[in-house]
């Protein structure tokens, strides 16, 4: 161990070897037979320190996700097929066309990836709206199950986005119980 000055001593034998670590980062062999003086050998460790970019820490909220995700694709959530309306405009100078509505009319493969990629992602925010009301705290707390049989009980008993959204609490917590006793009731054959 080092001094506050970082001054050390370390008993060795004349077939010893010094080396040193930090952090898993080894020094080369010294052997004692080739120092000049071992009462003067001295070896520093020179450590390279990168400095990260700010890191932002923040708590994990479904609402402030589901914003973020909806901020960050507005142009997919609010995608739409072009229709009539959406090519005309009627104001006081008469009747008028939009030429990019008009030609996003005829780009068809564009128009249905689009709708696609729209379907998935609000599929994806359904099924975290699901993750955020039936987590793994929540029926541990009600079931006291843990380990691989909360894994299992979560896969089979995972209910649809639908009832999720519409239970209320009450409803959502009895929803579990009955599950869990179903879920003891199926291990006991």
């Amino acid at each position: 161990m080092t001094d506050s000055l970082g001054r050390y001593q370390i008993a060795v034998g004349e077939k010893d070897s010094i080396w040193f670590s930090y952090l898993g980062k080894p020094t080369p062999k010294y052997p004692v037979l080739k120092m000049v003086d071992v009462t003067q050998f001295d070896l520093a460790l020179r450590l390279k320190s990168d400095v990260m970019k700010e890191v932002i820490v923040r708590n994990r909220s479904y609402r402030q996700d589901s914003i973020q995700n909806r901020k960050d694709y507005a142009k997919v959530f609010d995608f739409h097929r072009p229709n009539v309306e959406s090519l005309t405009s009627i104001g006081p100078t008469g009747a008028a066309i939009d030429l990019d509505e008009l030609i996003r009319v005829f780009q068809f493969r564009k128009n249905k990836s689009m709708e696609k990629f729209k379907e998935r992602l609000e599929e994806q925010e359904r099924q975290k709206f699901i993750d955020h009301r039936f987590n793994k705290a929540l029926v541990r707390r009600l079931t006291n199950l843990d380990g691989s049989n909360l894994d299992v009980f979560m896969l089979r008993f995972r209910p649809s986005y639908a009832f999720t959204l519409t239970a209320s609490e009450y409803d959502f917590q009895m929803y579990i119980k009955r599950c869990f006793e179903l879920f003891n009731s199926s291990k006991s054959f």
